[in-house]
């Protein structure tokens, strides 16, 4: 069995919409594209390095389509993007020029693919898909990057459809300029203010 691992920049308010420029993800008239930007620095940057190491992603339709447009001509920023396997979650695309991308349509397909051998799944981006994943108990770590601003508006990546779940925190660090970087596995389920297994 396959781990799904989220990575996800969020605010303190949850927001993960569009972190890394202003015209990455508008839906809604979001306006505040590229929030993540003044919170960059050394440590941050080896957080990163770690997270992009090679592993299979996961990811849905307007992520995967952000990825495609950038990707495939700035792998040097990203090695082993384009070597990796690319899972899409779209019911209404079903083929990319972006080598090795294939494309899931149900959670049934993605319930198969977490059972099937191979690395680590990543998902990045994608407000929806996690919230789908969330809600089906298939997602094992989260690895949060918690930046010090409030946005009040834009996707966020909890949801009131998320079922109950805890967490044990696994590794953190708070980086100069205050962005909390941590690291969550499932540790079981939350059942009337109690946890079990």
């Amino acid at each position: 069995m396959r781990k799904i691992v989220v990575i996800s920049m969020i605010t303190l308010d949850g927001v993960m919409q569009a972190p890394g420029g202003p015209k990455e993800d508008t839906t809604g008239g979001f306006r505040y594209g590229g929030w993540t930007a003044p919170y960059s620095d050394e440590v941050l940057g080896r957080a990163m390095e770690k997270q992009m190491k090679p592993a299979d992603l996961l990811l849905g339709r307007k992520t995967f389509e952000i990825f495609a447009s950038y990707w495939p001509e700035h792998a040097d920023n990203w090695p082993g993007i384009n070597d990796v396997t690319k899972y899409v979650m779209s019911k209404t695309v079903k083929k990319s020029g972006w080598k090795n991308s294939v494309f899931l349509s149900s959670l049934a397909d993605i319930k198969k693919l977490k059972n099937s051998k191979g690395s680590d799944i990543k998902v990045w981006g994608s407000s929806k898909l996690i919230q789908l994943l969330l809600k089906n108990d298939l997602v094992d770590e989260l690895w949060l990057q918690i930046h010090p601003l409030t946005l009040g508006k834009g996707k966020k990546l909890f949801d009131n459809l998320a079922i109950p779940a805890a967490f044990t925190l696994i590794e953190s660090i708070v980086t100069p300029s205050g962005v909390i970087i941590a690291n969550y596995r499932r540790a079981g389920k939350v059942e009337t203010g109690t946890v079990g297994s």
